[in-house]
């Protein structure tokens, strides 16, 4: 059994209302899947879902908060005006959403009032390969995995509040 858990804590949760799902192991860049994690991070599922499969499409860059110094100007983007499109880490993440939506539909709580809030990325096991070099030589070349987590939480409707 593995020995992993949430960094979210348990008592901030409602079993009731919250659904979770975690990537683990995932060969994506972790530094793209911190900068996705923070841009869907309080979205709807539906407007998160959508947004990924833009960012596949790459009709919408992700904002990138950290690791900007040579990052290129995107269109179309409202606070931050540097940023990417990692097709590649936001497929991941898009099929981790769609687990969490499925564990939310197994619990019977209403996708369309889900909205996300939790989203973390961070590295996971180093997968330590050679690269061969001249005159016999090698030089270690390091793989980083990336955990993802996702929480989604069922708003309250007019009624209940």
């Amino acid at each position: 059994m593995p020995k992993w858990g949430y960094s979210i804590i348990n008592e901030m949760l409602n079993p009731e209302k919250t659904a979770k799902a975690s990537g683990r192991e995932l060969k994506v860049s972790h530094k793209a899947a911190r900068e996705v994690a923070k841009a869907i991070k309080g979205m709807d599922l539906a407007q998160a879902k959508d947004f990924l499969r833009d960012v596949v499409a790459m009709k919408k860059p992700v904002p990138y908060t950290r690791f900007t110094k040579k990052l290129g100007h995107k269109g179309g983007m409202q606070k931050r005006f540097v940023g990417r499109y990692p097709v590649k880490t936001a497929d991941q993440i898009l099929h981790v959403l769609q687990a969490a939506q499925a564990n939310a539909e197994n619990k019977g709580l209403d996708v369309d009032r889900l909205r996300i809030m939790h989203s973390a990325a961070y590295p996971g096991m180093k997968l330590k390969r050679y690269t061969p070099r001249a005159h016999g030589r090698a030089s270690p070349k390091y793989d980083t995995m990336t955990h993802v987590e996702i929480v989604l939480e069922e708003k309250p409707s007019a009624g209940e509040q």
